[in-house]
């Protein structure tokens, strides 16, 4: 049974992902890496972390599964001519990427966009077409012999927590946020990003819990979001193992923490 190394939200903090990834065990042929979305907005590396990641399976020989994030989904639909409402808070990150792919400096946390850029910014025209035809293969989950994998999380439908397969339309896995997940679910583990650990009751986690950014690990969900690309760090948590690697590890010697508490 090979191992599956899952990568948080990287939010275009390519440094983070480097980093991380060269302290994890060579993934092998029998491995595989799960990216949980959200690869764009807000860090300063935006064109280069896509092109990281697309480029990543000819790099390893383990199997290379990204997915969709919320981010990636609502591009999609302000290229589209929806969801156009997007683009403007500044916390999204939006500016970010249009000046990452623009190869011009990365905006201050509180810079508006100038006049020109609002234009290009409300239909994603600064976006190469394969970059938004890549995103829109991106599948909304995953699931191995080990966890499931969402973005954001399972929805409640009908007294129960489904199986992604069920959920309609899927594109909701990318964005639930709701404490009845983070603490009632129990089934199959599942692994997921979009809310930032710090945001989540982690008195209640197995992993650290007397640091509020770190892993959020429940019976049977584990959170690892942890701010790559907004003032946090990249997590990658392998499974079964639950070790946890995380970008600001500065003593390579240090062995990982697992994220069942054990």
């Amino acid at each position: 049974m090979g191992r599956t190394f899952v990568v948080g939200d990287v939010h275009g903090d390519l440094e983070a992902l480097e980093r991380v990834l060269a302290d994890l065990p060579a993934p092998g042929a029998g491995d595989s890496l799960v990216f949980l979305g959200d690869y764009v907005d807000r860090g300063p590396q935006v064109r280069e972390t896509v092109t990281f990641v697309r480029r990543l399976q000819a790099r390893t020989q383990a199997r290379v599964v990204l997915l969709r994030g919320n981010h990636e989904d609502s591009w999609l639909r302000v290229a589209q001519g929806e969801m156009g409402e997007f683009v403007f808070p500044r916390p999204n990150g939006c500016l970010e990427s249009l000046r990452s792919y623009r190869g011009e400096p990365t905006p201050a946390r509180d810079e508006e966009p100038r006049t020109e850029e609002w234009a290009q910014l409300r239909c994603a025209s600064f976006f190469p077409r394969d970059v938004l035809a890549w995103m829109d293969t991106l599948p909304f989950f995953h699931e191995d012999e080990h966890a499931l994998y969402v973005h954001g999380g399972l929805p409640r439908v009908g007294g129960r927590f489904p199986h992604p397969s069920e959920i309609d339309p899927p594109r909701t896995l990318l964005w639930v946020r709701t404490r009845d997940f983070f603490l009632n679910y129990r089934g199959k583990y599942v692994v997921f990003g979009h809310t930032r650990c710090a945001t989540l009751p982690q008195e209640l986690s197995a992993y650290t819990p007397d640091d509020p950014t770190d892993v959020f690990a429940g019976p049977c969900v584990a959170g690892i979001d942890t701010g790559a690309g907004k003032g946090g760090f990249l997590t990658v948590l392998e499974l079964p193992s639950r070790r946890v690697y995380e970008s600001r590890r500065t003593d390579p010697a240090k062995a990982p923490a697992r994220a069942d508490g054990r």
